[in-house]
């Protein structure tokens, strides 16, 4: 199968028809694409920049008039495929005697192992030698049709976590975090969704020729036996999207059958691979432009990527992901900012558009969860972000402080010795911000208006923000202590812990100002 040639991309269409498509008819006029359609969210998201990397290699707009051009109009398929077919040789899903997707150039041996392994949350040798696999049990992906394959090997080679000794991570880490930009507008085609996310080569050079400083399957893997690293300096820019740090081989399909995945049948279906430690050790100062990094304010370590965590992605993140978190120094992706300073200006009429964030949750090799979110994205002026950043911070700042006290309140309502007992109080966080992102993102909208025209936010805002605040926490609160059966309650442990943290609340320094700012008397 070739990845440029072939239909092999699930989609659906304007009429809600589903389809197989190859790369080039994304931009299809009769019954046009609007969605991916693939068999695992991971996919989805892996499909989303293998698009994106095949348009910025092959298709990327020559400056933004162009770009504009394209976005108004799609280009003719025919054309499309002309440009993708220059490199298509280089995407051959398999071959007996040269390159293949992905895959290492020349794998002379290596360690077999199930085709179910290529997926990240798959258990590791140890879990199923030791009979640990309890949660995601072996077996489950025995054979995968050619198009599961492909999107496994590319959402394992630019996801890859910690695989053990030699087994590298990917060149933004392992486990990173993706930000698209997408448009708002519900009737908005594929081509548009993926069109965004595409810089032009003024800001992203082009490559002249598609050899391994590009697409690293095309020669000799960059191997790290002997400590050897690849930096950005080493390889072309647009090699960030196509990295690849796993040495990997499918090893020959067997034959016809029904995918375990996706439940299409194939005439193929490959159940195994090979696999060798020491593949691409990419180190140094790199920066893919779909993701967002956290930068040391000395200068000194180079920016990390910014990961899933537990909790999933809220409101507490957004400053980071939409725009930059002077707190702790995190910066939006590339593609978010080019979007900030350019092309919201464009859109600002037309719906506007949103941001999707999602990435794994690892706990080095394991995968704790897969996360996912939209949140909201504002073109804006230099000084109206300058005021947002600062506005949205203290929102932040003093919902941060709440759950604090919270967190602290309910363990000293449930326990005795509070200082002594231990546990996961995780799920008292993640009840306030979900409790309370619905008001957030609400009350930031109305933030986004004003910026720049006035030198500090409404007083209703922050009032409208103190109340909801004390609200949820109250509800959090109770809900977490009252809701044991009568004879497992302390009332009096409750009561005093309920005052306690009303007054910590009260008279708390961030807390206190947010009041301030809101000018308002607040009872007790």
């Amino acid at each position: 199968m070739n990845l440029i040639t072939d239909p092999w991309i699930s989609v659906i269409r304007q009429s809600g028809q589903h389809d197989w498509i190859a790369p080039w008819q994304i931009v299809d006029n009769e019954n046009p694409v609007i969605e991916i359609n693939a068999p695992r969210p991971d996919f989805q998201g892996a499909l989303y920049q293998f698009l994106i990397g095949l348009l910025q290699t092959g298709f990327a707009p020559e400056d933004e008039e162009q770009w504009l051009e394209y976005w108004e109009e799609a280009p003719d398929s025919k054309e499309l495929h002309a440009r993708f077919a220059a490199f298509s040789p280089a995407f051959e899903l398999t071959s007996d005697d040269g390159p293949a997707f992905l895959q290492d150039f020349a794998l002379p041996d290596g360690e077999a192992k199930p085709i179910a392994a290529l997926l990240i949350e798959a258990p590791g040798g140890k879990t199923l030698k030791d009979n640990l696999d309890h949660f995601i049990k072996r077996g489950s992906a025995n054979q995968l049709c050619p198009s599961c394959a492909a999107s496994a090997l590319f959402t394992l080679q630019t996801n890859a976590p910690a695989g053990g000794v030699g087994h590298r991570v990917g060149l933004r880490g392992g486990g990173p975090l993706t930000t698209l930009v997408l448009p708002k507008a519900s009737e908005s085609k594929l081509w548009q969704k993926l069109w965004l996310n595409v810089f032009n080569q003024e800001d992203l050079q082009a490559a002249e020729i598609f050899d391994a400083s590009v697409l690293p399957w095309m020669g000799r893997t960059r191997t790290s036996e002997k400590g050897q690293i690849t930096t950005p300096a080493d390889v072309h820019p647009l090699h960030a999207y196509w990295g690849m740090p796993r040495r990997i081989r499918l090893c020959e399909p067997s034959e016809s059958g029904c995918c375990d995945l996706c439940g299409s049948h194939a005439e193929s279906l490959f159940r195994e691979y090979r696999t060798k430690n020491y593949g691409t050790n990419y180190d140094g100062a790199w920066q893919h432009s779909l993701t967002p990094y956290r930068n040391d304010p000395k200068k000194v370590n180079p920016p990390l990527s910014l990961k899933g965590q537990q909790g999933g992605l809220g409101y507490r993140h957004w400053l980071g992901l939409a725009l930059q978190d002077d707190s702790n120094g995190d910066k939006a992706a590339q593609i978010v900012r080019h979007y900030n300073q350019e092309r919201g200006r464009m859109l600002a009429d037309r719906g506007g558009a949103a941001l999707w964030c999602f990435g794994f949750d690892m706990d080095n090799m394991k995968a704790r969860c897969w996360y996912e979110a939209r949140f909201p994205v504002f073109y804006l002026s230099a000084q109206q972000q300058s005021d947002l950043i600062a506005w949205a911070g203290e929102l932040i700042d003093a919902a941060r402080e709440t759950v604090k006290i919270l967190r602290s309140e309910v363990k000293a309502a449930w326990f005795r010795r509070p200082e002594d007992a231990k546990g996961d109080m995780s799920q008292i966080d993640s009840q306030f911000w979900q409790a309370s992102e619905a008001e957030f993102f609400r009350l930031l909208e109305r933030l986004a208006t004003v910026a720049g025209d006035r030198g500090m936010a409404s007083a209703e805002i922050y009032a409208d923000w103190f109340a909801a605040l004390r609200s949820k926490m109250i509800g959090v609160f109770e809900v977490a202590t009252l809701s044991s059966t009568p004879e497992d309650l302390d009332l009096k442990r409750i009561i005093n812990a309920k005052k306690s943290m009303l007054s910590r609340f009260h008279g708390n320094k961030i807390i206190k100002q947010l009041k301030t700012h809101a000018k308002t008397e607040e009872a007790a």
